[in-house]
């Protein structure tokens, strides 16, 4: 599969391409259950990273800043939110304490976690790295996924953040939409519980079917091109349908 859509992301790197949307941060996903090894919080901070608290959770979310404000980076840790929102004491199951750092739990991020990608991070990308690491990211096709089904979870302004990503990753891997297809109904949709698989297959149409106030706030987003609400819904309605199809197509 990977191999079959090096075309696509070599694309991306051409002069001429639109800049995809990207942020200063560097999410970090783990299981819960995880053996991790070692004192995170004091690599970072022998890294230069300066821990920020945030929140009345305990423990507190936690993100770990590497610069400046207006020019810097920072990394946070997330962990998969399984089952309910709160510990039977009734206070909010938001955070996890493991390995000296604080990982925020979020519903859906386990299946980013499933049939990863490994991709090889070096110097030739522009990354700044000591030496080629091999970092794993999700599949395409989970992402989008993912994306769909936390959309009622999230901030109208993460809403729209989350529409252009899922635009410009169906932009980005366009022609290889019936190798998506296959990865979804083949690897991907067989690894979700049907119901779970059958939301994503509705979110599609709920989302993108008509052009709404998340889809002109997504458009607006990027100020290197020019994108309209029409276009960004078509592609997003288009792309999606011919991947997320049910087995029975």
């Amino acid at each position: 599969m990977a191999d079959g859509l090096t075309g696509c992301i070599d694309s991306i790197l051409l002069p001429t391409r639109p800049r995809t949307l990207r942020t200063k941060d560097a999410d970090v996903a783990f299981a819960s259950s995880a053996p991790l090894v070692g004192d995170i919080r004091a690599a970072l901070r022998a890294a230069n990273f300066e821990q920020e608290l945030s929140g009345d959770h305990n423990p507190p979310v936690s993100h770990y800043v590497l610069g400046p404000d207006d020019g810097g980076f920072y990394a946070e840790f997330l962990v998969p939110l399984v089952g309910s929102t709160h510990k039977r004491d009734g206070t909010e199951d938001a955070t996890l304490a493991k390995a000296g750092i604080t990982a925020q739990k979020l519903r859906y991020l386990d299946l980013l976690l499933d049939l990863p990608w490994s991709v090889r991070i070096s110097g030739e990308i522009g990354v700044s790295v000591k030496e080629p690491k091999n970092v794993n990211v999700p599949n395409p096709v989970i992402f989008m996924a993912q994306k769909l089904l936390i959309s009622k979870l999230r901030t109208p302004a993460k809403q729209a953040q989350d529409t252009l990503y899922i635009h410009d990753t169906l932009d980005l891997f366009g022609r290889e939409l019936p190798r998506l297809r296959t990865l979804w109904l083949e690897q991907v949709r067989p690894s979700l519980m049907k119901k779970t698989a059958k939301t994503v297959e509705q979110l599609k149409d709920d989302l993108f079917g008509t052009v709404t106030d998340v889809i002109r706030n997504a458009a607006r987003i990027p100020q290197d091109r020019a994108l309209t609400p029409d276009r960004v819904q078509a592609a997003c309605k288009y792309g999606l349908s011919e991947v997320f199809v049910s087995s029975e197509r």
